[in-house]
């Protein structure tokens, strides 16, 4: 068997890249580390993970994203979570979603919204994950 460390970083697919980074760094909280590409890749930090935004042509197919579905997850503190919806709102950014699932295997209260291509995010007060 391999023996995975952990995540160095995923990519996210994007139509507008000053657009998406200004949302991402605005919105989201990521801190930007690196344009590069000619402009098409912006590497952002996730609390140590790295993110990737990916300059695509053409619209992104968000048909099979949503609480239950394709979704990226980033991790708040329980103080952090309790002030979201206003935080979101002032920044013209509409939850989809929210619940406190418990009893499985990522749990905590979390709320879903997404990005300005349609891609569905998630915010999580994480208390307890099974593979820790």
């Amino acid at each position: 068997m391999i023996d995975i460390k952990g995540v160095a970083h995923f990519s996210i697919p994007v139509t507008d890249m000053a657009r998406s980074q200004a949302f991402y760094t605005d919105v989201v909280g990521l801190k930007p580390l690196a344009l590069v590409g000619n402009d098409t890749m912006s590497f952002l930090d996730a609390g140590g993970v790295c993110v990737i935004l990916c300059q695509q042509d053409g619209a992104i197919d968000n048909s099979a994203q949503g609480p239950n579905r394709v979704h990226h997850s980033f991790i708040v503190d329980t103080e952090t979570y309790k002030t979201l919806h206003d935080q979101l709102s002032a920044k013209g950014v509409d939850v989809e979603f929210e619940e406190d699932r418990q009893g499985g295997v990522v749990n905590g209260p979390r709320l879903y919204f997404r990005d300005p291509d349609g891609t569905s995010l998630e915010f999580i007060d994480l208390t307890s994950y099974a593979g820790a």
